[in-house]
Protein backbone atom coordinates (compact mmCIF):
# COMPACT_ATOMS: atom_id res chain seq x y z
CA UNK A 1 0.00 0.00 0.00
CA UNK A 2 1.40 3.49 -1.07
CA UNK A 3 1.34 6.22 1.39
CA UNK A 4 0.62 9.55 0.17
CA UNK A 5 3.30 11.77 1.60
CA UNK A 6 6.52 11.55 -0.64
CA UNK A 7 8.20 14.26 1.16
CA UNK A 8 8.54 11.76 4.04
CA UNK A 9 10.67 9.42 2.12
CA UNK A 10 10.59 5.34 2.91
CA UNK A 11 8.22 3.52 2.16
CA UNK A 12 6.03 1.14 3.65
CA UNK A 13 4.45 -2.22 3.12
CA UNK A 14 1.68 -2.35 5.54
CA UNK A 15 0.34 -5.72 4.70
CA UNK A 16 4.23 -6.82 5.40
CA UNK A 17 4.11 -4.97 8.78
CA UNK A 18 1.33 -5.93 9.97
CA UNK A 19 2.08 -9.67 9.36
CA UNK A 20 5.33 -9.42 10.66
CA UNK A 21 3.77 -7.96 14.23
CA UNK A 22 1.33 -10.64 14.46
CA UNK A 23 3.94 -13.79 13.49
CA UNK A 24 6.02 -12.14 16.24
CA UNK A 25 2.96 -12.36 18.74
CA UNK A 26 2.15 -15.81 17.91
CA UNK A 27 5.72 -16.78 18.38
CA UNK A 28 5.90 -15.42 22.07
CA UNK A 29 2.41 -17.06 22.95
CA UNK A 30 3.91 -20.46 21.51
CA UNK A 31 7.23 -19.65 23.67
CA UNK A 32 5.44 -19.23 26.35
CA UNK A 33 2.99 -22.36 26.72
CA UNK A 34 -0.08 -19.73 26.88
CA UNK A 35 -3.53 -20.26 25.04
CA UNK A 36 -3.57 -16.71 24.20
CA UNK A 37 -2.43 -12.83 24.57
CA UNK A 38 -5.15 -10.22 25.61
CA UNK A 39 -4.09 -6.80 25.27
CA UNK A 40 -5.77 -3.34 26.66
CA UNK A 41 -2.54 -1.40 26.16
CA UNK A 42 -3.19 0.56 23.19
CA UNK A 43 0.28 0.05 22.00
CA UNK A 44 -0.10 -3.40 22.24
CA UNK A 45 -3.52 -3.15 20.33
CA UNK A 46 -1.97 -1.42 17.50
CA UNK A 47 0.94 -3.91 17.31
CA UNK A 48 -1.59 -6.44 17.04
CA UNK A 49 -4.06 -4.71 14.88
CA UNK A 50 -3.08 -1.97 13.54
CA UNK A 51 -6.32 -0.59 14.30
CA UNK A 52 -6.18 2.60 16.34
CA UNK A 53 -8.96 4.24 18.15
CA UNK A 54 -8.95 7.08 21.07
CA UNK A 55 -5.56 6.18 21.53
CA UNK A 56 -4.72 8.33 24.95
CA UNK A 57 -7.89 8.08 25.77
CA UNK A 58 -8.27 4.58 26.11
CA UNK A 59 -4.48 4.85 28.06
CA UNK A 60 -6.89 5.60 30.84
CA UNK A 61 -10.12 4.27 29.81
CA UNK A 62 -9.84 0.59 29.16
CA UNK A 63 -12.78 0.49 26.50
CA UNK A 64 -11.38 -1.48 24.30
CA UNK A 65 -9.37 -4.97 24.00
CA UNK A 66 -7.98 -7.58 21.35
CA UNK A 67 -7.64 -11.38 22.04
CA UNK A 68 -4.73 -12.72 19.57
CA UNK A 69 -5.37 -16.51 20.02
CA UNK A 70 -2.50 -19.17 19.61
CA UNK A 71 -4.67 -21.37 17.70
CA UNK A 72 -7.69 -19.31 16.51
CA UNK A 73 -9.05 -16.13 15.30
CA UNK A 74 -8.09 -12.66 16.37
CA UNK A 75 -10.42 -10.72 17.98
CA UNK A 76 -11.29 -7.16 18.94
CA UNK A 77 -13.74 -5.22 21.13
CA UNK A 78 -14.35 -1.91 20.23
CA UNK A 79 -15.34 0.95 21.79
CA UNK A 80 -19.12 1.25 21.18
CA UNK A 81 -20.24 1.91 17.63
CA UNK A 82 -16.44 1.82 16.54
CA UNK A 83 -16.69 -1.85 15.27
CA UNK A 84 -16.32 -0.45 11.58
CA UNK A 85 -12.76 0.74 12.26
CA UNK A 86 -12.01 -2.65 12.07
CA UNK A 87 -13.67 -3.35 8.43
CA UNK A 88 -10.04 -2.55 6.57
CA UNK A 89 -7.71 -4.69 8.47
CA UNK A 90 -7.56 -8.34 7.41
CA UNK A 91 -5.58 -9.64 10.06
CA UNK A 92 -9.00 -9.16 12.53
CA UNK A 93 -10.56 -12.08 12.10
CA UNK A 94 -13.84 -10.25 14.08
CA UNK A 95 -15.16 -6.97 15.64
CA UNK A 96 -17.17 -7.18 18.33
CA UNK A 97 -18.73 -4.64 20.89
CA UNK A 98 -16.77 -4.31 24.22
CA UNK A 99 -18.11 -4.74 27.45
CA UNK A 100 -16.34 -1.85 29.53
CA UNK A 101 -16.47 -2.19 33.82
CA UNK A 102 -14.91 0.66 34.46
CA UNK A 103 -16.74 3.13 36.53
CA UNK A 104 -17.18 6.10 33.78
CA UNK A 105 -19.14 3.19 31.45
CA UNK A 106 -20.30 1.08 33.83
CA UNK A 107 -21.31 3.31 37.46
CA UNK A 108 -22.09 0.59 39.99
CA UNK A 109 -22.48 -2.61 37.71
CA UNK A 110 -18.39 -2.63 37.34
CA UNK A 111 -18.30 -6.28 38.70
CA UNK A 112 -21.33 -7.44 36.77
CA UNK A 113 -19.87 -6.38 33.55
CA UNK A 114 -16.34 -7.58 34.58
CA UNK A 115 -18.10 -10.96 34.50
CA UNK A 116 -19.45 -10.76 31.20
CA UNK A 117 -16.41 -9.83 29.86
CA UNK A 118 -14.46 -12.72 31.63
CA UNK A 119 -17.38 -15.21 30.79
CA UNK A 120 -16.84 -14.31 26.66
CA UNK A 121 -12.95 -14.56 27.19
CA UNK A 122 -13.32 -17.93 28.82
CA UNK A 123 -15.62 -19.17 26.01
CA UNK A 124 -12.97 -18.24 23.57
CA UNK A 125 -10.17 -20.33 25.12
CA UNK A 126 -12.66 -23.35 25.50
CA UNK A 127 -13.02 -22.83 22.04
CA UNK A 128 -9.74 -22.95 20.63
CA UNK A 129 -7.39 -23.00 23.39
CA UNK A 130 -6.72 -26.98 23.37
CA UNK A 131 -7.50 -27.02 27.07
CA UNK A 132 -4.81 -24.89 28.05
CA UNK A 133 -6.60 -22.32 30.39
CA UNK A 134 -3.76 -20.09 30.66
CA UNK A 135 -3.95 -16.68 29.51
CA UNK A 136 -1.42 -13.48 29.06
CA UNK A 137 -2.74 -9.96 30.17
CA UNK A 138 -0.93 -7.05 29.42
CA UNK A 139 -2.78 -4.53 31.96
CA UNK A 140 -5.67 -5.30 33.53
CA UNK A 141 -7.50 -4.11 36.65
CA UNK A 142 -8.08 -6.24 39.64
CA UNK A 143 -11.47 -6.70 39.30
CA UNK A 144 -11.13 -7.63 35.66
CA UNK A 145 -8.51 -10.05 37.13
CA UNK A 146 -10.75 -11.61 39.80
CA UNK A 147 -13.21 -12.04 36.91
CA UNK A 148 -10.95 -14.16 34.55
CA UNK A 149 -9.30 -15.83 38.23
CA UNK A 150 -12.86 -17.22 38.56
CA UNK A 151 -13.64 -18.67 35.07
CA UNK A 152 -10.65 -21.24 35.82
CA UNK A 153 -8.42 -18.95 33.57
CA UNK A 154 -4.50 -18.57 35.10
CA UNK A 155 -2.99 -15.37 34.17
CA UNK A 156 0.58 -14.98 32.86
CA UNK A 157 2.56 -11.40 31.99
CA UNK A 158 1.11 -10.17 28.84
CA UNK A 159 3.10 -6.98 28.88
CA UNK A 160 6.37 -9.26 28.86
CA UNK A 161 5.11 -11.17 26.13
CA UNK A 162 4.26 -8.43 23.95
CA UNK A 163 7.58 -6.11 24.61
CA UNK A 164 9.42 -9.28 23.79
CA UNK A 165 7.74 -9.52 20.36
CA UNK A 166 8.54 -5.75 19.86
CA UNK A 167 12.02 -6.23 20.02
CA UNK A 168 13.64 -6.85 16.97
CA UNK A 169 11.98 -4.22 14.13
CA UNK A 170 11.15 -5.17 10.24
CA UNK A 171 12.41 -3.41 7.87
CA UNK A 172 9.16 -1.42 7.26
CA UNK A 173 9.06 -1.35 10.68
CA UNK A 174 11.96 1.04 10.34
CA UNK A 175 10.81 2.63 6.87
CA UNK A 176 8.06 3.97 9.31
CA UNK A 177 10.19 4.89 11.70
CA UNK A 178 12.31 7.19 9.33
CA UNK A 179 8.78 8.15 8.71
CA UNK A 180 8.67 9.67 12.47
CA UNK A 181 11.78 10.85 13.01
CA UNK A 182 11.46 13.13 9.62
CA UNK A 183 8.19 14.36 10.74
CA UNK A 184 9.90 15.14 14.26
CA UNK A 185 12.78 16.89 12.74
CA UNK A 186 10.61 19.32 10.84
CA UNK A 187 8.64 20.49 13.93
CA UNK A 188 12.28 20.73 15.72
CA UNK A 189 13.23 23.12 12.37
CA UNK A 190 9.90 24.58 13.28
CA UNK A 191 10.62 25.33 16.54
CA UNK A 192 14.43 26.26 15.95
CA UNK A 193 13.03 28.89 13.59
CA UNK A 194 10.57 30.85 16.04
CA UNK A 195 13.01 30.17 18.91
CA UNK A 196 13.30 33.64 20.47
CA UNK A 197 13.05 35.80 23.70
CA UNK A 198 9.52 36.37 24.49
CA UNK A 199 8.17 33.09 22.94
CA UNK A 200 6.70 31.30 26.13
CA UNK A 201 8.27 27.42 26.10
CA UNK A 202 4.32 26.49 25.37
CA UNK A 203 4.47 28.29 22.37
CA UNK A 204 7.23 26.93 21.16
CA UNK A 205 6.42 23.71 21.98
CA UNK A 206 3.13 23.04 20.52
CA UNK A 207 4.76 24.23 16.61
CA UNK A 208 6.35 19.99 17.09
CA UNK A 209 2.89 18.94 17.82
CA UNK A 210 1.22 21.61 15.10
CA UNK A 211 4.35 19.58 12.35
CA UNK A 212 3.39 16.21 13.84
CA UNK A 213 -0.01 16.34 13.11
CA UNK A 214 0.12 18.02 9.70
CA UNK A 215 2.73 14.94 8.77
CA UNK A 216 0.54 12.30 9.40
CA UNK A 217 1.74 11.98 13.34
CA UNK A 218 -0.77 10.75 16.04
CA UNK A 219 0.23 12.32 19.61
CA UNK A 220 3.30 13.17 21.63
CA UNK A 221 3.60 11.47 25.31
CA UNK A 222 5.09 14.28 27.61
CA UNK A 223 5.30 18.30 27.65
CA UNK A 224 9.25 17.92 28.38
CA UNK A 225 10.55 21.59 27.07
CA UNK A 226 11.89 23.94 29.63
CA UNK A 227 14.07 26.86 29.67
CA UNK A 228 16.58 28.61 31.78
CA UNK A 229 16.35 27.69 35.74
CA UNK A 230 13.48 25.45 34.61
CA UNK A 231 15.71 22.81 33.11
CA UNK A 232 17.39 21.96 36.39
CA UNK A 233 16.33 19.44 37.88
CA UNK A 234 14.63 17.65 34.68
CA UNK A 235 11.08 16.60 34.33
CA UNK A 236 9.74 19.96 34.47
CA UNK A 237 7.34 20.46 31.71
CA UNK A 238 6.53 23.33 29.73
CA UNK A 239 4.19 26.54 30.87
CA UNK A 240 4.10 29.96 29.95
CA UNK A 241 7.28 31.07 31.30
CA UNK A 242 8.81 33.37 28.33
CA UNK A 243 12.16 32.08 26.90
CA UNK A 244 15.51 35.12 27.68
CA UNK A 245 18.14 35.78 25.85
CA UNK A 246 21.54 33.30 26.54
CA UNK A 247 19.01 30.51 28.66
CA UNK A 248 19.40 27.13 27.72
CA UNK A 249 16.02 25.52 26.06
CA UNK A 250 16.23 21.51 26.65
CA UNK A 251 13.54 19.66 24.68
CA UNK A 252 12.85 15.67 24.72
CA UNK A 253 10.58 14.83 21.54
CA UNK A 254 8.99 11.74 22.67
CA UNK A 255 7.06 11.63 19.82
CA UNK A 256 4.25 9.25 18.46
CA UNK A 257 4.13 9.86 14.47
CA UNK A 258 3.66 8.35 11.24
CA UNK A 259 2.24 4.85 11.74
CA UNK A 260 2.30 4.99 15.75
CA UNK A 261 6.58 4.74 16.08
CA UNK A 262 8.42 7.03 17.77
CA UNK A 263 10.83 9.74 17.31
CA UNK A 264 12.70 10.20 20.65
CA UNK A 265 15.03 12.62 20.77
CA UNK A 266 16.34 15.35 22.80
CA UNK A 267 18.22 18.72 21.74
CA UNK A 268 19.38 21.79 23.92
CA UNK A 269 19.67 25.34 22.33
CA UNK A 270 20.87 29.05 23.91
CA UNK A 271 18.18 31.31 23.26
CA UNK A 272 18.68 34.34 20.98
CA UNK A 273 22.01 35.63 19.56
CA UNK A 274 24.36 35.06 22.36
CA UNK A 275 27.24 32.21 23.37
CA UNK A 276 26.97 30.01 25.44
CA UNK A 277 29.39 31.15 28.83
CA UNK A 278 31.76 28.64 29.89
CA UNK A 279 29.78 26.58 32.43
CA UNK A 280 27.15 26.13 29.97
CA UNK A 281 29.42 24.96 27.33
CA UNK A 282 30.56 22.43 30.10
CA UNK A 283 27.32 20.94 30.70
CA UNK A 284 26.66 20.77 27.00
CA UNK A 285 30.19 18.82 26.46
CA UNK A 286 29.52 16.19 29.31
CA UNK A 287 26.16 15.51 27.65
CA UNK A 288 26.88 15.04 24.55
CA UNK A 289 30.83 12.69 25.60
CA UNK A 290 28.18 10.66 27.43
CA UNK A 291 26.09 10.17 24.47
CA UNK A 292 29.22 9.85 22.26
CA UNK A 293 30.71 7.17 24.59
CA UNK A 294 27.39 5.27 25.05
CA UNK A 295 26.73 5.15 21.49
CA UNK A 296 29.71 3.47 21.27
CA UNK A 297 29.36 0.62 22.73
CA UNK A 298 26.34 -0.46 20.85
CA UNK A 299 26.37 -3.40 18.60
CA UNK A 300 25.19 -6.99 18.14
CA UNK A 301 26.27 -9.25 20.92
CA UNK A 302 26.85 -7.35 23.54
CA UNK A 303 24.48 -6.43 26.24
CA UNK A 304 22.69 -4.18 28.83
CA UNK A 305 24.89 -5.31 31.52
CA UNK A 306 27.86 -5.20 29.73
CA UNK A 307 26.80 -1.59 28.65
CA UNK A 308 26.11 -0.61 32.16
CA UNK A 309 29.12 -1.65 33.08
CA UNK A 310 31.37 0.01 30.52
CA UNK A 311 29.36 3.32 30.29
CA UNK A 312 30.46 6.65 30.60
CA UNK A 313 31.12 7.98 34.35
CA UNK A 314 29.46 11.46 35.06
CA UNK A 315 31.49 14.03 36.88
CA UNK A 316 30.63 13.89 40.36
CA UNK A 317 28.98 17.30 40.49
CA UNK A 318 26.58 15.58 37.95
CA UNK A 319 26.18 12.61 38.91
CA UNK A 320 23.17 12.85 41.21
CA UNK A 321 20.80 14.12 38.93
CA UNK A 322 22.49 11.87 35.93
CA UNK A 323 19.62 10.18 33.91
CA UNK A 324 18.72 6.63 35.07
CA UNK A 325 17.90 5.10 31.35
CA UNK A 326 21.15 5.39 29.45
CA UNK A 327 19.33 3.91 26.54
CA UNK A 328 16.27 2.22 26.14
CA UNK A 329 14.25 0.74 23.01
CA UNK A 330 12.13 2.54 20.81
CA UNK A 331 9.48 1.37 18.66
CA UNK A 332 5.68 2.08 18.94
CA UNK A 333 6.37 3.62 22.30
CA UNK A 334 9.58 3.12 24.81
CA UNK A 335 10.19 -0.06 25.41
CA UNK A 336 12.92 -2.67 26.16
CA UNK A 337 15.96 -3.43 26.34
CA UNK A 338 17.40 -0.62 28.80
CA UNK A 339 20.06 0.10 30.72
CA UNK A 340 21.02 1.93 33.66
CA UNK A 341 24.01 3.60 35.12
CA UNK A 342 26.37 1.03 36.59
CA UNK A 343 25.21 1.87 40.27
CA UNK A 344 21.78 1.28 39.78
CA UNK A 345 22.29 -2.16 37.91
CA UNK A 346 21.52 -4.03 41.50
CA UNK A 347 18.21 -2.59 41.06
CA UNK A 348 17.07 -6.01 38.95
CA UNK A 349 16.85 -4.46 35.56
CA UNK A 350 16.10 -7.45 33.10
CA UNK A 351 19.18 -8.04 30.76
CA UNK A 352 18.88 -8.20 26.96
CA UNK A 353 21.55 -8.60 24.28
CA UNK A 354 21.36 -6.29 21.32
CA UNK A 355 20.54 -8.09 18.06
CA UNK A 356 20.41 -6.30 14.62
CA UNK A 357 16.55 -4.55 14.26
CA UNK A 358 16.48 -3.41 17.85
CA UNK A 359 16.26 0.35 17.64
CA UNK A 360 17.42 2.34 20.65
CA UNK A 361 17.69 5.52 22.32
CA UNK A 362 20.64 7.42 23.85
CA UNK A 363 20.27 9.71 26.75
CA UNK A 364 22.26 12.40 28.95
CA UNK A 365 21.54 14.91 31.35
CA UNK A 366 23.74 16.95 32.64
CA UNK A 367 23.11 19.41 35.55
CA UNK A 368 24.22 19.82 39.18
CA UNK A 369 22.22 19.90 42.27
CA UNK A 370 21.10 23.49 43.03
CA UNK A 371 22.42 24.31 39.54
CA UNK A 372 20.89 27.25 37.62
CA UNK A 373 20.48 25.13 34.45
CA UNK A 374 20.69 21.84 32.65
CA UNK A 375 21.39 19.91 29.32
CA UNK A 376 19.31 17.01 28.01
CA UNK A 377 20.67 15.46 25.06
CA UNK A 378 19.12 11.88 23.10
CA UNK A 379 19.90 10.27 20.38
CA UNK A 380 18.04 7.76 18.14
CA UNK A 381 19.98 4.66 16.05
CA UNK A 382 18.84 1.16 14.52
CA UNK A 383 21.62 -2.28 15.62
CA UNK A 384 22.93 -2.76 12.63
CA UNK A 385 25.01 -6.63 11.81
CA UNK A 386 28.32 -4.36 12.40
CA UNK A 387 26.88 -2.08 15.16
CA UNK A 388 24.99 1.19 14.76
CA UNK A 389 23.50 3.38 12.23
CA UNK A 390 21.88 6.90 13.53
CA UNK A 391 18.13 7.50 12.60
CA UNK A 392 18.33 10.64 13.66
CA UNK A 393 19.90 13.27 11.63
CA UNK A 394 19.13 17.07 13.19
CA UNK A 395 22.77 18.86 14.59
CA UNK A 396 23.01 17.98 18.27
CA UNK A 397 25.28 20.95 18.27
CA UNK A 398 23.38 23.70 16.91
CA UNK A 399 23.78 27.68 18.81
CA UNK A 400 26.59 25.95 20.44
CA UNK A 401 29.43 27.00 18.12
Amino acid sequence: MKDAAPQLAAEVNLAAMRAYRLQRLRDQIAARDVAGALFFDPVNIRYATDCTNMQVWTLHNPARYALVLAEGPVILWEFHGAQHLADALPLIDEARTGTPWFHFAAGDMGVEKARAFAAEIAAELRAHGGGNRRLAVDRIDTTGSFALLAEGLTIEDGMALAETARLVKSQDEIAAMRRSVAACEEGIRRMRGAMRPGITENALWSLLHQANIELGGEWIMTRLLASGQRTNPWYQECGFKPLEAGEIVSFDTDLVGPYGYVCDISRAWICGDVRPTGRQRELFEVSRDQIDHNRALLRPGVSTTEISERSFRMPSKYEDQQYLGLIHGVGLGDEHPVAVPAKYVHRGVAETILEPGMTVSIESYAGAVGGPDGVKLEEQVLITETGFEPLATYPIDETWS
